[in-house]
């Protein structure tokens, strides 16, 4: 949490199977500033690859303008959000099911959008690994600053195996 009064900004997206646990998210962790991305409810059925393209560029540009944007993703595994949202440039998603996940995808990969799976995980345990995810900085390692460097090269690259 940011000191003052000010609550610190955190983008969230599901699709319709994550929309409960997006809501429970919110619920359980008062103390952000959700900014809700869709969709506004759950009954109709819409294409997760859509939510994680409209968040994960909204996280990107904001990165890419000196801004330290994270963002959540959820669906029903959490497999095809993250699918989605690592193939936009700048976007380190990362699948967590745990707590010690969450934390090591922050500390060592310094991960800007976390993705959860609603039929994986209770609404209770899913908010204690957004709030550990949310609450962990990047380690700024050399070692894992090397590797996340790498990881932005793989983005840029041309190069493909024969």
């Amino acid at each position: 949490m940011t000191s003052g009064t000010t609550k610190r900004k955190i983008w969230i997206a599901s699709d319709h199977a994550g929309f409960a646990l997006k809501a429970e998210i919110q619920r359980l962790l008062p103390d952000y500033d959700w900014q809700d991305i869709g969709p506004i409810d759950g009954a109709s059925s819409v294409d997760y690859p859509d939510f994680a393209k409209k968040l994960g560029q909204e996280i990107a540009h904001r990165n890419g303008n000196g801004e330290s944007a994270v963002g959540i993703l959820i669906c029903g595994s959490g497999i095809g959000m993250s699918i989605a949202a690592n193939k936009i440039s700048g976007i380190r998603a990362a699948l967590v099911e745990n707590p010690i996940s969450a934390r090591l995808s922050r500390e060592h990969n310094d991960a800007n959008v976390l993705c959860l799976g609603s039929r994986i995980l209770a609404p209770e345990y899913g908010a204690e690994i957004t709030k550990i995810w949310l609450e962990t900085p990047f380690s700024g390692n050399p070692r894992h600053c090397m590797r996340v460097k790498k990881i932005s090269e793989l983005e840029s690259s041309t190069e493909t195996k024969s």
